[in-house]
């Protein structure tokens, strides 16, 4: 009885000049296996000068990719090939989500590829096989040009990352330097089930750039002062441990006769823009479904969407006075005092509490907030009190909205929108003055919601809101 090999094929998934050539070249030495070069290039297929790969042509790969696929993993011994960003994506998820498809992650300073990529584009060398043919070059080292590249080349790595976590897959991972160790070769040949006492590294190929950054880039000043713009080790992230949100569906509005989806961020200005819309368009629809808000959206080509974000101290304070006057949560009361320590305090005859005890109840609600939105209390947020950019992101897994407009801003965004579509604009109902936060509202409130929702104050632009209600 013969043990069933652990794999069908592998990929290499590298980017240019990472030293994929010569893995493949020292990989190919090992008997079994064979490598097909870049199976998927848009613009040829397995490499320049070849025809064919597996007796498919570059057209009838386009055609059906997965074809290649399936020819690769039928093959006699191993086969596979190097995958890159700017492959064919139609082949990506398939061979990733595949855990019979080996993953070899191949990787290597971005600065130096980048480097490497334009010597090779400016001399037109991309393999040396004799030290004695090198073409030297240099190359003007522009700051945009690697920003854009290092933003593409760490977004197909974090999707490389993404899936293989996500479906539990585990990958071979080695530096550009590894290419070289044959202790690290005959791990991987191991790693993919194949007997190798010891496998060393082609001789066929040989490292093009020998000298260093300062002699290769002619700008190595001025590149060195534009490489501080960049953090490579994120420093300045907000993180972001809350849970992903679904898109909400069922709570969009539409207008009855006007063009116009509203997509309501919970604790925002709903009733009003609800109220807004349905004297504008005569009436609104709800509780739609996928399908029925597509149907929405085919009856009306030129549809617009929106959504409103509020203020995060606002809306905050919003979801705590909602707390303190809805009688039905007690267990929820419970609860907060139970895990988070916080007493909520109970209004008075008159329906009110005292400043002193509404600010330090508010206080504890916002630190409530902190904790449940960065995983550190055990219940699940609440639409009420989530982020909006976890909102709204939620929105884009059907549809993003077209335009988010600000509450203190609500007005102009309304009657913009409304001639946009050649409307008239009709009165917007009022806004309640929130009069109880503006007797407790302090710097200290507004840190405290600020280290709460950091994400939305990054990414929405919100100042204080003090200057907001003035």
């Amino acid at each position: 009885m013969t043990d069933t090999p652990r794999f069908d094929c592998f990929v290499i998934l590298a980017s240019m000049r990472t030293g994929s050539n010569l893995l493949e070249e020292s990989l190919n030495s090992l008997t079994g296996l064979t490598c097909h070069g870049e199976a998927f290039n848009p613009r040829f297929v397995g490499g320049p000068r070849k025809e064919e790969v597996l007796g498919l042509t570059l057209e009838e790969r386009d055609a059906d990719p997965g074809l290649m696929l399936d020819r690769i993993a039928a093959a006699e011994g191993l086969n596979g090939f190097r995958y890159f960003p700017d492959h064919d994506p139609r082949a990506f998820d398939r061979f990733m989500r595949d855990p019979r498809c080996a993953k070899i992650v191949l990787t290597r300073n971005p600065l130096e590829s980048y480097v490497s990529l334009k010597i090779a584009r400016q001399t037109g060398q991309w393999k040396l096989g004799r030290a004695r043919d090198h073409k030297a070059g240099s190359i003007t080292f522009d700051g945009p040009e690697f920003e854009a590249y290092l933003e593409e080349l760490m977004g197909f790595q974090l999707q490389v990352l993404r899936l293989l976590q996500t479906t539990g897959q585990t990958a071979f991972h080695l530096d550009y330097e590894d290419v070289r160790d044959p202790a690290v070769l005959t791990g991987l040949a191991a790693y993919l089930g194949l007997a190798a006492e010891s496998v060393k590294p082609s001789t066929r190929l040989v490292k093009q750039n020998t000298a260093g950054l300062d002699e290769l880039v002619e700008n190595h000043g001025a590149m060195e002062q534009a490489l501080t713009r960049i953090d490579p080790f994120n420093l300045h992230r907000v993180p972001n441990l809350e849970p992903r949100r679904g898109p909400g569906i069922p709570g969009f509005i539409a207008s009855a006769r006007a063009p116009l989806l509203f997509m309501p961020v919970h604790g925002g200005p709903t009733a009003r823009v609800v109220d807004w819309m349905a004297r504008l368009g005569g009436g609104v629809e709800r509780d739609f479904t996928q399908k029925t808000l597509r149907d929405w959206m085919r009856t009306r080509p030129g549809h617009r969407s929106f959504t409103v974000l509020s203020h995060p101290v606002a809306r905050a304070h919003r979801a705590f006075a909602e707390l303190l006057q809805n009688a039905a949560t007690a267990e929820f009361r419970d609860y907060l005092k139970r895990a988070h320590g916080l007493d909520l305090p109970r209004p008075n005859a008159r329906g009110d509490i005292g400043a002193r005890e509404h600010r330090r109840a508010f206080l504890g609600f916002l630190k409530f907030l902190r904790a449940t939105l960065n995983g550190q209390a055990s219940i699940r947020p609440d639409p009420a009190w989530a982020s909006q950019s976890a909102l709204v992101t939620g929105f884009g897994q059907f549809a993003p909205p077209g335009l988010i407009l600000h509450e203190e801003a609500l007005e102009d965004g309304l009657a913009h929108l409304a001639g946009s579509l050649g409307m008239a604009m009709i009165d917007l109902p009022p806004a309640a003055p929130e009069t109880d936060l503006a007797g407790i509202y302090d710097a200290e409130v507004e840190k405290a919601a600020r280290a709460a929702y950091p994400r939305d104050y990054l990414v929405f632009g919100f100042g204080p809101w003090r200057d907001q209600a003035a």
